[in-house]
């Protein structure tokens, strides 16, 4: 038997009710404002190309908004393109392909413009793309050969679609490739074999790409293997060897990176991302991977390992996971590591979104827009979609930076503002407006409004109002008594009242009352609490021999006002009630049981607004025979619970519990635990008392006062814990007055004429007596004037009309119906801050360096900070580089100086380039006013390393280097230093020095032998001297790489070469002569090796006896077979059927590299063109061999 916990669903109701409670106040639509964008696609917007494209854009305001549309930052003229239209009523793009056209012709950005004559809001920059899913491109592939034990990778490639396909490996009869720690597909697609074993033969290897919105697959042309093995055959006993690379014949090696190359690499990943890491391995036998982070441990609750532990993926990056990384592969042969240096960047994410700004006519008001991002990004205000900066001049309108400020404001003021704010990796668009009204309060619920609710539970109640200057809302209960606010009570800006637990006395009628200086409204909801669904009987586990009956009892306690339902499941699934089963509102009866009725039970008593869950299970036993030692053959269990609790020895402070121990049932009793609940802070629930060794079934258990204890107690064995016993009688102990008071008293501001007082509530078993209360007081530390206090019943208090940040002497005194608790300690704490109204002034900067400057100001007087000086603060940015081509972000960066210093370093500036800079003070509620604002230039420096370095070799002979200009000069450049030294293995030659004018970004080098590399440093100089440097090799002679890559890198150069082509015609003069010599020996007679195949060449090396040579004698004379002689002494050839000639494939008679003779194997169409043509032998290779000999 066990209880069970409420279904996920009424927790994500719990959670979607609070979460409401935080809305801002919206204006109601009968009343005149402008547009607000209530629904758009999104900011990559892929769509189908079999489908008509939709773009979504919709708005409310009032009057109703119209639409327009930019395509590309240009007008989108809807009109002119019988295409597109616009759905009714809102400004959604329809785009119909029915009677043809190209989607791919409407690809580009688009944005939507909602507007009224009080404004104007833009959706977001949408990019519409259509999906692509291409072909694959046909291609031959040749088997692949390799040395069983050596790596492989069989490389995908799969053409670019989007948005990406899904890959994953088949073979040709789409049966999928079993995948373990020793073959594996990577995260690019490629399939890696660690090492490759024979069996890999069995199957061949497809790689196949899904494209999403197509729902196609397509199959790249198979791979097939071909391995090459000490030990040809296949025998699956030794895949479960021990050692079954020795017993194979496969060298053991240490591991090696196949992915990534080399010992480090890098990974940038953006904030909120999943970052992928991969390390795949070679080596026999396979090694394993682990992951580490260098200087911490990897985050257990956002890291998991995928792929046998070759890719970890840790899912929402923040910034505190960027740092260093490492895989470590090994085997019993070795180890190897290859560390990973992840940044995190961050596109804009938002601090302080805008929100709608509703004013009534000459109130003040703000807009604040703070985002944060890596890099840090802009912030640019537009106002109706056009840059604030082109707005018309409003005097009641001032910009601070992420601040627009509102004095005084007007009925001309309404419009509606514009906030991007954008790096480059993406950008954040918030539309905020500006209404001013002038609107009594307005209730928007229906009026008297009924909440039931469940007792101990926790409520709140809805009083949605408007009004403008907005509203203050107070609630009171039953009419009368004072404001409903702190303790039990909260009340949120949108005028919800939550109680935090419901009492039965906090049932009644509560009336919110919203008031401003145009009146006041009111609205009344009236609340029922019901008592709780209880299951106070719950279903016990039972074991039952099959054919007997068995009940499973479930009686219930609810509130008679609401309607009960009792249900059961079987394995959490609903139970079907057959004509086996009987259920009745207390029980299930099964009649007949049988093996398929074993399983758990859970009954469900529920009504309209909660319930319960009890769960069993029952065990059904198979007829058998009867054991001779009946205790043996009984299964272990769970203890029953302890029964027959009785309270005695009753004292102030103690009691003493016994009770009856249940059947431990085959498992000796280790332990008892003590429960007990009380009736008044935390009713219904069940706190460990106290733990006793299974051999004691009496305890002596020490109390609090005034608590109203029930206990129970709970057996527990080697197989778990017994149900819980019925609980005892209560007991209360006398009271006394609280021996503690509350802690963690603090002192704190959420407004700036507020100071708000909260402390962690002390439980029932330190209150010590009724009414439990809080004494609290306050008084200004400097003034020493007499004590404010008042009596609380909750955990906050709220001090009103308090001066901007003084400090206060506070304390905090329990107290019950028996008395005080003990002097309590006093506590300093602080009123609210507001701005801070001052700037530091006498700014002085001096320029320490090309990228740094010092600061000196004189500090603010203390009480202009109104708050704690927690920095101050310079925000500078980059006017203009001395170099006047050169276009500079003028992005804003700040640079703080904790504390109260007067003078400070700004570091990282850029050198040859006019500044500008202002101070503020910061204290906790934000920046003060900016100082006045300095200007300055910083030196020239050195520059940065010269771009995209590039080094080429076209040949053997020459070497080609190109490069772009820094991308920060850092001032005027005098030219550029190349350093270069040949190389070949440890041996270095002398170091070369090249200097070039600042225009020159080529230069060729002249190898002086083509087998020594070059390393290559390049850097930039100005007037100040060299800058940072760059340094490239020049790439690895053919000997030094990989035959494939040396063919592919040079295949094109080498045939170029003057070398080359000398080389090949003496090959060319020496395979002539071998000939000629060769057809004067066949004419004298001899031996002569015949090829049995004509793809295996034959080598001078080859045995006589074993590769088919025939003898024929040249003392006879005679011609070769298969040819007669004519007259003038050529050969021609027979009109045999089964010629040679028949199965050619070539044209006229030649020679092979190798010797061999091609001419006899030629088709009989040319043999009948050459007996068409009888005078052209005279002059052929053959008659002129003859005439030699």
């Amino acid at each position: 038997m066990a209880r069970q916990q409420l279904p996920p669903w009424v927790h994500a109701a719990i959670l979607l009710c609070l979460l409401s409670l935080g809305r801002a106040i919206e204006i109601p639509m009968d009343l005149s404002q402008p547009p607000t964008i209530t629904k758009q696609s999104v900011k990559d917007h892929i769509v189908d190309p079999r489908d008509n494209i939709l773009i979504e854009c919709e708005a409310k305001g009032n009057p109703a908004p119209s639409f327009h549309w930019t395509r590309n930052s240009r007008f989108f003229n809807i009109a002119k393109d019988p295409r597109v239209s616009m759905k009714r009523r809102s400004g959604t793009l329809v785009i119909d392909f029915r009677s043809g056209g190209r989607p791919e012709e409407y690809e580009g950005e688009y944005q939507c413009f909602a507007r009224n004559k009080f404004g104007t809001a833009l959706s977001n920059r949408i990019r519409l793309q259509v999906s692509k899913s291409p072909l694959w491109p046909k291609e031959n592939l040749d088997p692949v050969v390799v040395q069983e034990g050596a790596p492989l990778t069989l490389q995908c490639n799969p053409p670019p679609g989007l948005p990406s396909p899904v890959i994953f490996w088949m073979s040709s009869t789409m049966d999928p490739i079993t995948q373990d720690k020793r073959v594996s597909q990577g995260h690019n697609g490629d399939l890696y074999f660690s090492n490759v074993m024979l069996q890999d033969m069995q199957t061949d290897y497809s790689c196949n790409a899904r494209f999403h919105f197509t729902h196609t697959i397509q199959q790249k042309n198979a791979f097939t293997l071909k391995v090459l093995t000490n030990h040809p055959h296949n025998d699956s006993s030794l895949r479960n060897h021990p050692d079954m690379y020795s017993a194979r014949g496969v060298a053991e090696r240490t591991p090696s990176f196949m992915y990534p190359q080399g010992t480090a690499s890098s990974q940038m990943v953006l904030r909120g991302m999943d970052l992928l890491l991969e390390c795949i391995a070679s080596g026999v036998p396979t090694p394993d991977i682990a992951w580490y982070k260098k200087g911490g441990d990897l985050p257990s609750d956002k890291a998991k390992f995928e792929n046998f532990n070759k890719a970890l993926r840790i899912t929402n990056v923040s910034e505190e996971d960027s740092g260093e990384y490492f895989c470590l592969a090994s085997n019993k042969m070795g180890s190897i590591r290859h560390t990973i240096s992840v940044r995190v960047k961050a596109a804009p994410y938002w601090l302080d979104e805008p929100k709608n700004l509703i004013l009534a006519p000459g109130e003040d008001g703000r807009l604040v827009c703070r985002a944060s991002g890596n890099p840090k990004p802009t912030i640019q205000w537009m106002v109706n979609g056009e840059p604030l900066q082109s707005a018309p001049p409003n005097p009641n309108r001032e910009v601070a930076g992420d601040t627009i400020i509102f004095r005084d404001t007007q009925i001309s003021s309404r419009a509606v503002y514009q906030c991007n704010t954008s790096n480059e990796h993406g950008y954040l668009l918030a539309n905020a407006f500006v209404s001013v009204l002038d609107v009594p309060p307005r209730m928007l619920s229906p009026r008297n409004q009924l909440i039931r609710v469940i007792l101990y539970n926790r409520t709140r109640l809805d009083c949605p109002f408007f009004g403008s200057p907005i509203p203050t809302l107070r609630w009171f209960k039953n009419g009368q008594g004072s404001n409903l606010d702190g303790g039990n009570y909260h009340v949120y800006e949108n005028g919800s009242l939550e109680i935090k637990m419901i009492h039965k006395e906090d049932q009644g009628i509560y009336t919110c009352v919203a008031t401003n200086i145009l009146g006041k409204a009111e609205n009344q909801v009236r609340l029922e609490v019901k008592d709780p669904t209880r299951i106070f009987r719950m279903p016990e586990d039972q074991v039952a021999k099959r054919g007997t009956t068995v009940q499973l009892e479930c009686r219930v306690k609810h509130d008679p006002s609401l309607k009960l339902t009792v249900s059961w499941l079987k394995d959490d699934e609903p139970l079907y009630i057959g004509n086996r089963m009987k259920k009745e509102d207390d029980s299930l009866t099964i009649f007949g049981v049988a093996e398929r009725d074993q399983g758990s039970y859970t009954c469900v008593a529920s009504t309209e607004l909660d319930q319960d869950l009890a769960k069993a299970y029952l065990t059904v036993l198979a007829d058998q025979a009867t054991p001779t030692n009946r205790l043996a053959a009984l299964p272990k269990g769970r203890p029953d619970r302890p029964r027959d609790l009785e309270l005695t020895d009753l004292a102030e402070r103690s009691v003493r519990l016994t009770w009856i121990p249940g059947d431990d049932n085959n498992s000796p009793i280790t332990d008892y635990v003590v429960q007990f609940e009380e009736d008044q802070f935390q009713p219904g629930v069940w706190h460990d008392h106290s733990k006793f060794p299974g051999s004691v079934n009496s305890a002596v258990l020490q109390l609090s006062p005034y608590v109203n204890y029930q206990f129970r107690v709970i057996a527990i064995n080697e197989v778990g814990s017994s149900h819980p016993s019925l609980p005892s009688e209560r007991y209360r102990t006398s009271g006394a007055p609280p021996e503690s008071n509350p802690a963690d008293v603090k002192g704190e501001g959420t407004r700036k004429n507020n100071m708000e007082i909260t402390w962690t509530p002390m439980n029932a078993t330190s209150a010590f007596g009724p009414n439990l209360r809080y004494i609290v007081k306050w008084r200004r530390r400097e003034t020493r004037e007499s004590w404010n206090n008042v009596t609380v019943w909750g955990s906050r208090y709220v001090v009103g009309q308090t001066p901007v940040y003084v400090p206060y002497e506070i304390r905090v005194q329990a107290e019950n119906d028996f008395g005080k608790g003990p002097e309590p300690d006093t506590v300093i704490g602080y009123s609210g801050e507001d701005y801070p109204r001052a700037a530091p002034t006498d700014v002085k900067i001096r320029v320490l360096n090309s990228t740094a400057i010092s600061l000196q100001w004189n500090r603010v007087y203390s009480d202009t900070v109104q708050g704690l000086l927690r920095e101050y603060r310079a925000y500078y940015w980059r006017e203009s580089s001395l170099l006047k081509s050169l276009w500079v972000s003028q992005k804003r960066q700040q640079a703080s100086f904790p504390g109260d210093r007067l003078r400070g370093v700004v570091p990282r500036l850029f050198p040859y380039s006019n500044y500008k800079l202002e101070m503020v003070v910061v204290n906790g509620r934000g920046d003060g006013p900016r100082s006045e604002t300095k200007e300055f230039t910083t030196p020239e420096g050195v520059p940065s390393a010269p771009r995209r370095f590039r080094v080429r070799q076209p040949n053997l002979e020459t070497i080609n280097l190109e490069w772009d200009h820094p991308e920060h000069p850092n001032g005027i450049l005098t030219g550029y230093t190349l350093r270069y030294v040949a190389f070949n293995g440890t041996k270095v030659g002398k170091q070369i020095v090249e200097n070039f004018s600042p225009n020159q970004t080529k230069f060729t080098v002249q190898r002086a032998d083509p087998v020594s590399r070059y390393r290559f440093t390049l850097s930039a100089r100005t007037q100040v001297g060299s800058g940072e440097a760059v340094t490239e090799e020049s790439p690895a002679p053919p000997n030094e790489a990989t035959p494939t890559a040396a063919y592919t890198n040079n295949q094109a150069d080498i045939a170029t070469q003057g070398w080359f082509i000398g080389l090949m015609c003496a090959i060319a003069l020496l395979v002539l002569i071998l000939l000629i010599v060769c057809f004067i020996k066949r004419s004298r007679g001899g031996k002569y090796p015949v090829r049995e195949k004509k793809d295996v060449p034959l080598g001078p090396e080859d045995p006589k006896e074993e590769d088919g040579s025939f003898d024929y004698s040249d003392e006879d004379n005679k011609p070769l077979q298969g040819s007669q002689t004519s007259l003038d002494g050529t050969i021609k050839q027979q009109e045999s059927d089964d010629s040679l000639v028949d199965y050619g494939e070539g044209g006229e008679g030649q020679f092979n590299e190798d010797g061999s003779f091609i001419g006899q194997y030629t088709v009989k169409k040319d043999k009948e063109e050459t007996e068409g043509n009888e005078s052209s032998e005279a002059t052929s290779p053959v008659n002129a061999i003859y005439s030699l000999a």
